[in-house]
C-alpha cells in the first residue's frame, strides 16, 4: 500500500481548508479512489464549490465548472463543429467535460436534453458527435450540485442517470465550533501576504491515485462481508423478506451498479482508514450514500413521512452482518 500515503496527505491537506464538511471530504477522495461520481445535495454556502476546486489544486489535474441554466445547451457541454473558413473544413471543438475534474453546479436547474448530455460521459468516459468518438481522460470525476431549498424551476434527474452517480451525498451545516474555525481561517487567509506552509497544495499525481485504485482492490474481503452486500441489495429488491412494513415502502430497489458501488465505497472507506480488510462497519459507513438515489420509495412512505434514509435505516438494522 505504498501510495496510500500521498493519499493520506491529500485528506489532511483537504481537511484544513474545508472546515466543518469532514464528510464532504471524505467522499471526494472515495469517489476519486472508486473512480466515480459524486451526486451533492445541500444549502448554499457550504464549501461544495470551494471542496471540488481545492482537490483540483492537490492533484495533478484541471478543473472546469459549468453553471447549469435553463437556457443551457448540450453542445455548451460536450462541445460543438466550428468552421475553419482559411481550411474551409469543420472542426470538433472540445466542451468543458474534457477536463479531469468537473463541477456540474444546480444539475437541476437545466432540461432533461441538457441532463442527459453528461450520461454518456459519466457511463462511458467518451463523447459522441456526429460519426465521430472522442475519449475523456482517464482521470475524469463530476460533481453535480442541488440545492434542496429551491423547486421551483428545476428539473428532476430521471432514474437512468442518477444511477450513473457512485454516490448521492447530502451534507448539513456545520457546528457552532467548526463556524468559529471557518471565521478564524477566513481573516487568517485575508491577513496573510506570504506563502503558508499549509496551503502549499501536495500535486498528487495522477499515477499514485491510479495505482491507489488498483490497491483498494487487493484489500481483503471475507466471504461474509460479500455476502452482506448482497444480501442488502437483495433487501431493496424483496424488501418483504424482512418485513411487511419494508414491502410498502419501496416500490424498486438498487440495480446491480449499486452492488458494485457499494464494495467500491466500502473498499475505499477502508483504505482511507488505513486497513487492510474490509468490514461490515465500512460498508454501513457508505451504504445511505451509495443507495440513497437507487431505491424509489413508494407513495404510502412518502405520505407518511418516510424517506430513503429511513428506509436504509431500517434495512441495515433488519440485515443480519454475518
Amino acid at each position: 500500500m505504498q501510495h496510500r500515503e500521498s493519499i493520506l496527505v491529500l485528506e489532511k491537506w483537504l481537511s484544513g481548508q474545508i472546515i466543518g464538511q469532514e464528510k464532504l471530504v471524505n467522499r471526494l477522495l472515495i469517489g476519486l479512489l472508486a473512480d466515480g461520481h459524486l451526486l451533492v445535495e445541500g444549502a448554499p454556502g457550504l464549501a461544495k464549490t470551494k471542496a471540488i476546486k481545492i482537490l483540483a489544486e492537490g492533484i495533478e489535474g484541471n478543473f472546469h465548472r459549468i453553471q447549469f441554466t435553463p437556457d443551457l445547451l448540450p453542445s455548451d457541454i460536450t462541445g460543438t463543429e466550428i468552421y475553419r473558413a482559411q481550411e474551409g473544413t469543420f472542426k470538433f471543438q472540445q466542451g468543458p467535460i474534457f477536463h479531469n475534474l468537473i463541477l456540474a453546479d444546480e444539475i437541476n436547474r437545466a432540461p432533461a436534453k441538457v441532463q442527459s448530455a453528461l450520461l454518456e460521459a459519466m457511463g462511458e468516459r467518451q463523447v459522441s458527435f456526429g460519426r465521430q468518438t472522442f475519449q475523456l481522460p482517464e482521470l475524469f470525476l463530476v460533481m453535480a450540485t442541488q440545492n434542496p431549498i429551491e423547486q421551483e424551476g428545476t428539473y428532476p434527474l430521471p432514474e437512468a442517470q442518477l444511477d450513473r452517480f457512485l454516490m448521492h451525498v447530502t451534507i448539513d451545516y456545520p457546528d457552532a465550533a467548526a463556524e468559529r474555525d471557518i471565521l478564524q481561517l477566513v481573516r487568517n487567509e485575508a491577513m496573510t501576504s506570504s506563502v503558508d506552509e499549509s496551503r502549499v497544495p501536495p500535486n498528487v499525481a495522477q499515477e499514485s491515485i491510479f495505482a491507489a485504485r488498483q490497491e483498494i482492490l487487493q484489500l481483503h474481503m471475507a466471504p461474509v462481508v460479500e455476502e452482506y452486500m448482497v444480501q442488502l441489495t437483495m433487501a431493496t429488491r424483496n424488501p418483504g423478506t424482512y418485513g411487511e412494513d419494508l414491502a410498502n415502502w419501496l416500490d424498486y430497489g438498487a440495480s446491480p451498479r449499486g452492488t458494485i458501488s457499494l464494495d467500491l465505497c466500502a473498499r475505499a472507506n477502508a483504505y482511507l482508514l488505513g486497513k487492510d480488510f474490509v468490514s461490515p462497519d465500512d460498508v454501513q459507513a457508505v451504504v445511505h450514500d451509495v443507495f440513497r438515489h437507487r431505491i424509489i420509495v413508494s407513495f404510502e412512505a412518502e405520505a407518511m413521512g418516510i424517506d430513503a434514509d429511513q428506509i436504509l435505516d431500517t434495512l441495515v438494522q433488519r440485515v443480519a452482518t454475518a
